[in-house]
């Protein structure tokens, strides 16, 4: 068995090294007459280096007749059981089934290697937690989920942010049931729509006043669009899952900072545009005003 392997790996080789050769002959004439054949008899040279690459294909050719010869055939067909049927089907639709199959089988194989690797490495590599209790008789108290938050907490903290800004104006609505989407309209620069899950920001889009207020729906202004793509990095960098009202605070003390959006020039290159788009990045910790590109 292992010397069948071995002749197959062999058999294999010489395909690879024939396919490299060949590929070398097909270069070689595409490329014709180059500037190191020279001046003087650069006919010669080409048909003198074409026939030496076809000397090297004919021996490669060579040896794969040969590895091939050593290889032990099959001892007969395979058994493909009941999926040899498939074969005599009419309908062009389900002798597709085969070829369908096979997939579904190499699909299934790759599957198990696979799951055997990972079940190897999980075992050898196993992540053991270890736990300090401070008192065995006092329970840790669950807490509540960011995600099942009472309506009143949430208006309360939503409030509680409007007061903080008076340039910034929140609105409210709740078509979603107990989760609400706030409209924010930062002054005369931009409006941006938060969906909220719990005390959780799940969704942002940023716009221009004039254009819809529909979530869903991307700004057609290119910089919005970057300000939104900005606004998604900002909304997974400041959640918290244990302190939700300290991340929602964050999030819009940073979307505040875009109320200079198209005054402020860029920290680094001390410019207004850059690639005619204003700086649309703001750094999570400074808030100052960055382009894409010198961020």
């Amino acid at each position: 068995m292992e010397r069948d392997i071995e002749q197959l790996h062999v058999a294999l080789n010489t395909i690879k090294i024939l396919r490299s050769n060949v590929g070398h002959v097909f270069e070689s004439v595409s490329n014709g007459l180059r500037a190191d054949h020279g001046e003087e008899g650069k006919d010669v040279k080409f048909i003198t280096e074409l026939q030496v690459l076809l000397t090297t294909v004919n021996n490669n050719l060579r040896d794969v007749e040969n590895a091939v010869a050593n290889l032990t055939p099959p001892p007969g067909a395979f058994n493909l059981g009941n999926t040899t049927y498939l074969s005599q089907e009419t309908t062009q639709e389900r002798q597709s089934l085969y070829g369908q199959l096979v997939n579904s089988y190499k699909w299934t194989d790759k599957i198990r290697e696979y799951s055997a690797v990972a079940g190897h490495i999980l075992q050898t590599n196993s992540i053991s937690k270890t736990y300090k209790t401070f008192s065995m008789t006092k329970r840790r108290k669950t807490q509540t989920s960011i995600h099942n938050v009472p309506p009143d907490v949430i208006e309360n903290h939503i409030s509680a942010i409007d007061r903080l800004f008076t340039d910034m104006t929140i609105t409210t609505s709740r078509p979603f049931a107990l989760n609400p989407i706030i409209q924010v309209s930062l002054g005369r620069v931009l409006k941006a729509m938060i969906a909220f899950k719990g005390l959780m920001i799940e969704w942002v889009v940023v716009k221009a006043h004039a254009e819809s207020n529909d979530i869903w729906t991307e700004s057609r202004y290119k910089v919005f669009q970057k300000v939104t793509e900005n606004s998604h990095a900002a909304m997974c960098h400041f959640y918290a899952p244990t302190m939700p009202e300290l991340g929602v605070r964050s999030f819009m003390h940073w979307l505040h900072s875009y109320n200079t959006l198209f005054s402020s020039p860029c920290k680094k290159c001390a410019n207004h545009l850059h690639s005619n788009l204003p700086p649309t990045w703001r750094d999570l910790r400074t808030l100052e005003p960055y382009h894409e590109e010198c961020k």
